[in-house]
């Protein structure tokens, strides 16, 4: 540790660390343009200079290492002049187009400025103009207000593992860019907007939409993926219109994916904002006495085994212990939460967990993924394990379809037999794990979706139990779920219960009525032809489309609900807008329904809920916070090995873009969809 002095406040700090994390630690505010905690240290902008005793001329601060007795000084006069000159040079040939950008009110440069600029100009040339490329349907670039920060270039290099980014030219000419004109390939680009310090890069969708200080912020949690990133909703009036990060080291850092950023255009798109009724084999819009009456009288009329429930993909806590506890009334026991048919032992939490936490894959020295491609299922998980393998001594392996996942990756086989080969020995990339402190494996949720994935799910357990990935203090074996609904709706057991059928069970005509909740992602030409569908969820996307009953839900934008990510963490959402028309909670609507029907749950309000969850799954009492387990004591998986067949792994997503009703109902997504995939985009037209 060294002791500094900063004007006057004598502070400890950890050798290596730069002047200008020294004078925050003592409380002194530092402008900067292109230095960001994330980010490698570039020395651009120069905006950072503060005087150092016994050095003759300012100094970049967040370049200069401190040393033990360095005395710092951040508000002398001749600080004050150089930063003023420095904001002068910025501002030589920066546009003066504030009232018509987007980053207005929110720019960096704009409070720098103000805070350290002069209050005058005396630039009388022309300023320069730089054309503007085409980076895809997500980044608009005006690069005329681009001050060569290189913050772009640097998080493009470095946390998203995709290198497309880079500055030609030298001085004034210098232009960053992407060298041959294309779309931005990474599914982390809409970082680069809240990176960038000005106005240079926005948001293409959302150009010319709102000012800041119309919005009304809501802090939420995403749920178009698993990882549980926390988001704020921005808002203005009945409709969102943006969703950007917030910080959760433990989480998300401060990044988000694409998909959940930019698919808030299908939030009002494909909207079911009413009650609908299938007669003589078409919909009518419907009023909500006609539908409670239609599903009570069906439900009345045909025996408890022969109804079903599966839940969708984005569905909350608290509406699936609602439709559980209201199946349970009628004395079905056919529920499930896994739509793409996945049989595997959920009996205890850890066989399905993240269990070395997304914050612990830090700690690790060696991964092994099976049938997962983290870069498409969870990009900001993936990120933190390029940041782990960048940190180095770290090795990758990968079993299944050979992905570029940003960060290399030893391609161990295509299937299960890779498996067989790592637990003989067979293969070198047994030795790597058998000589790593604390190796960890991914289990791709859709790696559990096949026949044999119950056998899958044993095998790879009996994989990290032999290379010491489970111990007192490490717990190596991780499900990396890509819905998410899944960890929560495994925590209150939203499975068939004695004799239930599971999701290829009740698809295949085991029931007369099958209730999907958000339930879109399975196969609908496999439901049986007499089976009567009752679809509750908020898009009119493939459930909808089979329905004979259609329950408008609201969206997770427009309710407040709690959710499970991936390593087990419990997270709440809260409303930033009311849902369209006369769509309601799905939790409430099934409230409604069940005391239609003679069996009323024993809530009213979302507060009785929440309590009744706590009480009966004591878990959710922990929220936001996350106790990681410990690897020892535990019985393996049921799953018989000799049933792993050989058959390769395939994707469980064949779009990033395209997952779930929200992103299918978003135009920016299909532009994406058209950028990067152009052959799935032909064959949906």
């Amino acid at each position: 540790m060294a002791k500094v002095t900063v004007d006057g406040i004598e502070v400890e700090i950890a050798n290596g660390s730069s002047v200008l994390q020294a004078a925050e630690a003592a409380g002194k505010e530092i402008p900067r343009f292109c230095y960001h905690e994330r980010l490698s240290v570039a020395g651009n902008c120069r905006m950072c200079l503060v005087e150092i005793e016994k050095i003759p001329k300012p100094v970049a601060s967040c370049g200069q290492p401190v040393a033990d007795g360095m005395v710092i000084f951040t508000d002398t006069e001749n600080v004050r002049k150089s930063r003023r000159g420095v904001m002068e040079f910025l501002l030589i040939n920066h546009p003066l187009d504030c009232p018509i950008c987007d980053q207005g009110g929110e720019c960096d440069l704009q409070d720098e400025a103000v805070s350290y600029g002069r209050d005058t100009s005396r630039y009388e040339e022309g300023k320069r103009a730089v054309a503007q490329p085409d980076w895809g349907p997500l980044v608009k670039t005006t690069m005329t207000r681009c001050i060569h920060c290189t913050r772009c270039i640097r998080f493009s290099t470095e946390i998203a593992g995709v290198p497309e980014l880079g500055a030609t030219m030298r001085g004034e000419s210098m232009q960053v860019g992407t060298y041959v004109e294309k779309a931005l390939s990474s599914e982390l680009s809409g970082n680069l907007i809240d990176l960038c310090p000005v106005g240079a890069l926005t948001s293409k969708p959302y150009a010319y939409t709102a000012r800041s200080w119309e919005l009304r912020k809501t802090d939420s949690v995403d749920v178009l993926d698993a990882v549980g990133t926390n988001i704020r909703i921005d808002a203005r009036g009945a409709e969102v219109l943006r969703i950007l990060p917030r910080l959760n080291d433990d989480v998300n850092e401060e990044w988000l994916g694409d998909k959940s950023r930019f698919s808030v255009d299908g939030l009002k798109r494909r909207r079911l904002d009413r009650p609908w009724l299938r007669e003589n084999g078409k919909l009518r819009a419907a009023s909500w006495e006609e539908v409670f009456a239609a599903v009570t009288n069906k439900i009345k009329s045909t025996t408890p085994d022969r109804i079903g429930a599966i839940a969708g993909d984005l569905v909350d806590v608290e509406s699936m212990l609602a439709l559980k506890e209201m199946f349970t009334s009628l004395g079905s026991p056919n529920l499930d939460c896994r739509q793409d048919g996945a049989v595997f032992d959920a009996s205890q939490r850890g066989f399905y967990l993240f269990n070395t936490s997304i914050a612990g894959i830090e700690e690790a020295d060696a991964l092994l993924i099976i049938g997962s491609n983290s870069r498409h299922e969870a990009p900001v998980l993936n990120a933190r394990i390029r940041k782990r393998w960048l940190a180095g001594n770290f090795q990758a392996g990968l079993i299944g379809v050979a992905h570029d996942l940003t960060y290399a990756t030893t391609h161990v086989g295509a299937g299960p037999d890779a498996i067989a080969a790592l637990l003989d020995g067979t293969h070198p990339f047994a030795e790597v794990l058998k000589a790593a402190k604390k190796p960890m494996l991914i289990l791709g949720a859709g790696a559990l979706a096949r026949p044999d994935g119950a056998a899958i799910h044993a095998a790879a357990w009996k994989l990290a139990a032999q290379f010491n990935m489970m111990n007192d203090d490490w717990h190596g074996f991780n499900v990396l779920h890509h819905a998410a609904a899944r960890t929560g709706a495994l925590d209150i057991g939203f499975l068939p219960g004695p004799e239930g059928k599971a999701t290829a069970q009740m698809l295949g005509g085991g029931v007369d009525i099958l209730w999907l909740l958000g339930a879109d992602a399975l196969d609908t030409q496999a439901i049986g032809a007499d089976t009567f569908v009752i679809y509750q969820g908020h898009h009119g996307d493939a459930g909808a489309a089979r329905a004979d009953v259609i329950l408008p839900g609201a969206a997770y934008t427009e309710k407040d609900g709690t959710y499970v990510n991936t390593e087990g963490r419990v997270q709440q959402g809260f409303i930033a807008v009311k849902p369209p028309g006369d769509a309601r909670e799905d939790w409430r609507i099934l409230r409604a329904i069940s005391a239609y029907m003679g069996h009323a749950l024993r809530y009213d309000t979302l507060q009785e809920l929440r309590a009744h969850l706590v009480q009966t799954y004591p878990g959710f009492a922990l929220t936001g916070e996350l106790r990681r387990l410990a690897g020892t004591n535990l019985t393996a998986p049921a799953g018989d090995l000799a049933a792993v067949s050989s058959a390769p792994f395939q994707p469980v997503l064949q779009n990033y873009y395209q997952t779930d009703p929200i992103s299918r109902a978003s135009p920016t997504m299909a532009a994406c969809v058209a950028a990067h995939y152009p052959t799935l985009a032909e064959a949906a037209e």
